[in-house]
């Protein structure tokens, strides 16, 4: 029996074959990318798997791209992302990293330990908002955990309609129920901080044996860091599931959207105030800070929103700068080139 895969399971859609003229559809070979590694990448076709040599001339890809291959297998273009997570890269580089491409719904993995962090969570969702994707917030290790429903219950506070499944990654019947968002040819991706039982869980859903796990170091409840590369996996159940390694320096860019439509309670509220411009830091009629004191809003989501604001808006302007300057470089290097072959036309 052959192992090929179709299109439709590999996730193709009508939104990519709109994409494609039909001498492209007749002429070149359909493939999306399953594996990156640092200088080339693995892509699935119908006709199975082919390993692609990146170069400088190529755009970058990640996981979950759709792309076109020639006869001879060689890249001919790249199509356009439905969705893409990215971030800015972790240190001191000013650069953007890409996660994953193509995702439908996004799993945002948090250990039912101490490792639980609200604002963590808040800033996977204000990623998802931004992407486009649908969120599904896994609560993992729930057998370890005494009291998973209050858990469940301070992100359901967040947003009453968010889906939030608490699960023990090593059971299978517990991991089940996810099953409702790995339907055949629908993608998802898995975020979360090291440690939180992603690979655990991945193992469970792929039926074992697909991810090395590391244990948790009792003392503090923080597993070690096991994921190190980005694949795509397929699911019994007929789906696709992207892993990402534990990304615990994950910064905001270019996502003030995503911020403003996960903090729609703040941002509603602001509209509310007396000032267009209120920073909800003790001017008169703030309406955020009358929510906060009524109750009806904590104070610590406040200080949450306002510090991913802070972090995307500088993390942006940093990106910026450096494409300003990179483009400044760029014309003056060709402003040199040019006069220097004037200067040996003149000379000649």
């Amino acid at each position: 029996m052959s192992n090929h895969k179709s299109l439709h399971q590999l996730g193709w859609s009508p939104s990519f074959q709109q994409q494609l003229s039909l001498e492209e559809l007749e002429t070149f070979t359909i493939g999306r990318v399953i594996t990156q590694h640092r200088s080339r990448l693995e892509v699935e076709t119908e006709a199975g798997i082919t390993s692609l040599p990146t170069t400088h001339a190529m755009p970058a890809m990640t996981v979950g791209d759709w792309l076109l291959l020639d006869l001879e297998n060689h890249f001919y273009r790249a199509l356009d992302r439905l969705t893409l997570f990215a971030r800015k890269a972790a240190g001191s580089k000013v650069e953007t990293q890409l996660i994953a491409a193509n995702v439908d719904t996004l799993f945002i993995v948090s250990s039912l330990n101490e490792e639980f962090n609200l604002n963590r969570i808040e800033r996977y969702l204000a990623i998802a908002a931004e992407a486009g994707v649908e969120p599904v917030v896994v609560l993992s290790k729930a057998d370890l955990c005494q009291d998973p429903d209050s858990y469940v219950q301070l992100i359901e506070a967040i947003d009453p309609i968010l889906s939030v499944v608490p699960v023990n990654g090593q059971q299978s019947d517990s991991v089940a129920e996810l099953n409702l968002w790995c339907t055949t040819g629908r993608t998802v991706a898995l975020l979360g901080s090291s440690g939180v039982g992603k690979s655990t869980l991945v193992n469970t859903l792929l039926g074992g044996g697909h991810q090395a796990t590391q244990g948790i170091r009792l003392d503090d409840s923080k597993g070690r860091h096991t994921t190190t590369g980005r694949s795509l996996h397929f699911i019994p159940s007929g789906g696709i599931l992207i892993d990402t390694p534990g990304m615990r320096e994950l910064q905001l860019y270019d996502c003030e959207q995503g911020i403003e439509e996960s903090f729609s309670d703040i941002t509603s509220l602001a509209e509310q105030c007396r000032f267009s411009d209120c920073a909800h830091q003790g001017e008169p009629g703030c309406a955020v800070e009358s929510a906060i004191e009524q109750g009806k809003l904590d104070q610590r989501r406040l200080l949450n929103y306002q510090k991913l604001m802070r972090e995307q808006q500088q993390n942006s302007a940093t990106i910026a700068q450096k494409r300003a300057r990179d483009r400044a470089l760029g014309r003056f290097y060709r402003s040199t080139l040019k006069a220097s072959q004037k200067l040996k036309k003149g000379t000649g």
